[in-house]
Parts: C-alpha cells; sequence; structure tokens
C-alpha cells in the first residue's frame, strides 16, 4: 500500500489528471442504481494521495500553490458529474431537430461547471492539510461544505450527494434523520477516505477506530429505527396513483390531447384489485393534464363525472394567470391543483423552484440576443411562486407537494409534522429515458422521507412511481416505462406539535467539530514545525 500511494503521489502532468478523472468516475458507483458503496474505498483514498502530492514547485505565490489541489479536484469532480449526469442530454434528443446542437452543453457542460465545486473543496482541505488523520478531517469537511454550498449557489443542484453512497438501503438511510444529508457527506467522506492511512500507518489505530465506530453506529442506529415497535394508527388515506406512461412527443401534440386526457381518465375510473379499496385521492403526475383549464373548462366536468362521492384528485396542470386587461402579462405557474368530485378546483400549489433553462431563461432577455430560448419543460416559460402551503385531502390529512426536482433540496422538503402528514412528489422523468436519472431522482425521495419521518406519495409519467414509508422503504412502485395504478391504504399518523427536523441543525454542528479538529491539528503540525 505505501508503494502504491507513492506512485500516486508522484505522478504529474496528465497522468495525474485523468487517474483523478477515473477515481471520480469510480465513485459514481456508489450511488442508484448501482448502490455499489465500496467503490468509494477505492476513489477516496485515491485523492488522499493525489492531494498529498498535490504541492508547486518553491517559491510560489498564493494562488499558484493552490492550483495543483484544485486542479486534482477539479479533474476528480469531472470524472464524477460526466458519469453520474451524462443522461441529462437525453432530454435534448426528445426534439432532436430543434435542439440537438445543445447536447455537448448539457452532457459535458454541467458537468465542467459542477466541478468547480469539487475544485473548490480539495483547496479548503489543502488549506487545512496536515499529517495522517488530519488530512482526513479536512478533506471530510471541505466536501461537506462543498456540497452544503452546491445546494444553494447558482439556484443550487444538489443531485447525486457523495452522502447518498452511503445510504443505499433503507437501513443504511435512518441516520440522515438525526445529522441530514449535509452531516452524512461529512462522516461517509471521512469513512471512505480512512484507507489511505494504511500507506503511512500515522493514526492508523486512531482512524480505523472512528471509521467503523461510525460506520457500527449508521448501522446500528439504522436497525433499532428500522425495527422498533410504531406507534399504531387507525388513521389512513387510501391512495391510487396513476402512472400513463405517455410518450414526450405526443405531450403538447394538440391532434393527441383528448386521446392523452382520455387515458387519465381510465386509469383514474379503474375497479380498484381485490383487496384494495375505493381511492380516497387520485394522484396524476406532474403537467399530465395537457391542455389549459381555462381553455378546456369541459376538462374539469369530464374529472367530475369520473370521481365518486368524496374522492379527491390531485394533478400536475399548467396554470395560468394574468392576461385579464390589456398590456398585462400572461404568467404560467407549473403547479399541482386539487380537483373535487364536482369538478372544481379547490386548492393549487405552484412551483416555488423551477429548472433553469428548463422551465425559465435566466437573463431572458440577453439569452434571446443570442437565440437561446427554453429548452425542455414545454411549450411557455414559467413564473416561479413566492411561496407554498400544505393542500387539505380527505378526513383533515395536509399533504405537501413538491414538483419535480424541488425533492432534492433537503431545506425546501424540510416540513413540519404538526402541519402536514403526507409529503408528496410529481414528476416527469421521461425526459430522461430510461437511465439512471429516474432512479437517482426516486433516491432522493426516500431520503426525503427518512429525513421528515412522513410517507411520500410519488407520481411520474414514465416511472418510478412509489409509495415509500416513513423509514425510506419502497411500499409499492411501478417499474418504468408501464402504464398502471397502484392502489394502496396509506396509514398516516397523527399530527404532532413536533418542531422541523432538528437535522438542520446537527449537520452544521458535524461541520464544525471536523473544521476545528481538522484546523487544530494543522496548528500542532506548524507548531511543532516552528
Amino acid at each position: 500500500m505505501t508503494r502504491l500511494a507513492g506512485r500516486i503521489i508522484l505522478l504529474w502532468g496528465w497522468k495525474r489528471a485523468l487517474l483523478a478523472f477515473v477515481a471520480g468516475a469510480i465513485a459514481v458507483l456508489g450511488q442508484a442504481p448501482y448502490d455499489f458503496f465500496a467503490a468509494c474505498f477505492v476513489s477516496f483514498p485515491i485523492l488522499v494521495w493525489l492531494l498529498d502530492g498535490a504541492v508547486a514547485d518553491a517559491p510560489a505565490g498564493f494562488v499558484r500553490r493552490l492550483w495543483p489541489a484544485f486542479a486534482t479536484g477539479w479533474w476528480f469532480g469531472f470524472g464524477y458529474f460526466l458519469a453520474g449526469l451524462w443522461w441529462i442530454g437525453g432530454a435534448l434528443l426528445v426534439e432532436a431537430d430543434s435542439y440537438a446542437w445543445a447536447l455537448p452543453f448539457a452532457a459535458i457542460g454541467i458537468p465542467l461547471i459542477l466541478s468547480f465545486f469539487y475544485g473548490f473543496a480539495a483547496v479548503a482541505a489543502r488549506l487545512l492539510w496536515s499529517d495522517g488523520i488530519g488530512r482526513i478531517l479536512a478533506l471530510a469537511f471541505a466536501f461537506g461544505l462543498t456540497e452544503w454550498l452546491r445546494t444553494f449557489l447558482f439556484t443550487g443542484f444538489p443531485w447525486n450527494p457523495l452522502g447518498f453512497a452511503a445510504m443505499p438501503v433503507p437501513l443504511l438511510m435512518q441516520s440522515v434523520s438525526v445529522v441530514g444529508v449535509a452531516g452524512m457527506n461529512v462522516l461517509a467522506v471521512f469513512v471512505f477516505s480512512v484507507p489511505a492511512l494504511l500507506a503511512d500507518r500515522r493514526n492508523l489505530k486512531l482512524g480505523l477506530s472512528l471509521a467503523v465506530a461510525l460506520a457500527a453506529a449508521h448501522v446500528g442506529y439504522g436497525y433499532w429505527r428500522i425495527t422498533r415497535p410504531v406507534a399504531p394508527t387507525d388513521k389512513t388515506i387510501n391512495v391510487r396513483i396513476v402512472q400513463p406512461n405517455i410518450d414526450l412527443t405526443e405531450k403538447w401534440d394538440g391532434r393527441v390531447r383528448d386521446r392523452v386526457f382520455a387515458t387519465l381518465l381510465d386509469l383514474s375510473r379503474e375497479a380498484p384489485k381485490a383487496g384494495a379499496r375505493k381511492p380516497d385521492l387520485i394522484l396524476w403526475p406532474e403537467t399530465s393534464v395537457p391542455f389549459l383549464f381555462n381553455e378546456r373548462p369541459d376538462a374539469l366536468v369530464a374529472i367530475g363525472d369520473a370521481l365518486d362521492d368524496g374522492q379527491l384528485l390531485m394533478a400536475g396542470a399548467v396554470r395560468e394567470e394574468g392576461g385579464a386587461t390589456a398590456g398585462e402579462d400572461v404568467r404560467y405557474y407549473n403547479s399541482v391543483v386539487s380537483i373535487s368530485d364536482k369538478g372544481e378546483i379547490v386548492d393549487a400549489i405552484d412551483k416555488v423552484h423551477l429548472v433553469p433553462f428548463g422551465e425559465y431563461i435566466p437573463f431572458a432577455d440577453l439569452m434571446a440576443r443570442i437565440g437561446l430560448t427554453q429548452l425542455v419543460a414545454g411549450p411557455m416559460n414559467f413564473a416561479a411562486a413566492a411561496s407554498r402551503h400544505p393542500l387539505s385531502l380527505t378526513g383533515g390529512v395536509k399533504a405537501s407537494a413538491f414538483i419535480c426536482y424541488e425533492i432534492i433540496f433537503p431545506r425546501l422538503t424540510a416540513v413540519d409534522a404538526a402541519s402536514t402528514q403526507i409529503i408528496v412528489n410529481v414528476t416527469n422523468d421521461a425526459w430522461f429515458g430510461d437511465t439512471p436519472g429516474p432512479y437517482q431522482h426516486f433516491r432522493q425521495s426516500q431520503i426525503r422521507a427518512v429525513e421528515n419521518g412522513l410517507p411520500v406519495l410519488r407520481a411520474a409519467n414514465t416511472g418510478i412511481s412509489g409509495i415509500v414509508d416513513p423509514f425510506g422503504r419502497v411500499v409499492d412502485a411501478l417499474a418504468m416505462n408501464v402504464r398502471g395504478i397502484i392502489d394502496l391504504s396509506v396509514p398516516v399518523a397523527a399530527p404532532t406539535a413536533t418542531a422541523a427536523p432538528f437535522w438542520r441543525v446537527n449537520d452544521f454542528l458535524i461541520m464544525f467539530v471536523f473544521a476545528v479538529a481538522a484546523g487544530g491539528l494543522k496548528l500542532r503540525q506548524r507548531l511543532r514545525a516552528n
């Protein structure tokens, strides 16, 4: 191991960049749908050794000294994001005649940009770098900080956070309810990097002991939480999730809209399967309604006719506002609407966090001058809502609905159990085909369920639709690219006065502890050197 580490430390030029790239790509095997977390025990020790050798020729200025570390982290990030997000380009092939030209910008450009986060992480780690376990603590803190920044900088895109590699199955997801994803990022990178200590054996016993203790606590807490008795509840809500599997080339085609709508109604009207109860709630995917209700009021009548007494339909739809007076702008919202058995819209929420270039164009006027328009989401730009509120379901149950990739933001989806008993996620992952994308998106729903301790109902146009219990376990699901329904009675816990999840404090506490420990060891090393 010492000889291997030495050879990696001494690499330079394209060989160093290539190994960093490959190490990052290997780390993606820890993410869904592969869930091979052991790959990270290879990737991160390699990264540690590469950063051990990321030093500039002396003498050098501040920026030049940090450049080798930045380049190493950037190449690691490029491998990670390219291998993990290559499928994003598939959205541009749905209308290839118009948007195929942009494929390289999406498939390669996005990983290129995201790689700067990991370049920054490597620089931050290198600033706190010291011998032995100190550098492992520094790397864990730096990546934890960077992954947190990735949740909000430049609108945020926390897809495939590193901590997810430590949570491939529900048993190993439970710790996120205590430390949050930000905390899991720190702890996972630490544990994955500890094997690097095998090369020089400095603080090896301490590092292995901490790693084993963290892993044991991770597994033990998961086992305790997932097997402990749950207080019984007599309150349930009968749910039907509809997965229509509509081809995206037909979604906005005016010639087939009535057929698309009829498919949704037929699935909603199907008799419950043997042993299932008549649904109280029917859930359609994101933008599943193929027209505007104010242009087709007959659609609301048809929905009312399809629903039995007491049933409620929650549907993803485009909602229009404004334009009633001359000169007033028309605004379109990506929404979830609640429709009663009388065919009336009784409530609605609009999407708060929109997809840049998919649902709106940043700096639209400037982009229009260079011919760049909206790429994938539909025939109009959307406006963002200022706020959201829980939607009322049968029996006083409250649901917080999140549209598409809103579900990937931990703090956006952190709900208060006193006001929400169910989380709803409607999406349309058909843009990305049968690639790792939909599986990675579904994993986000599982983690959100565990973080909040609430069930998640997920309706996706082509999959994966499913029901996840408060422990991240998939109760039932529909496979990719099938048309069908799920009927299930979902237990609903009584509302409590519990505040929003307390991991929102613990994750920062973990980052602080690691930063202080890494900084303290760095200071001690300097004092000893002097």
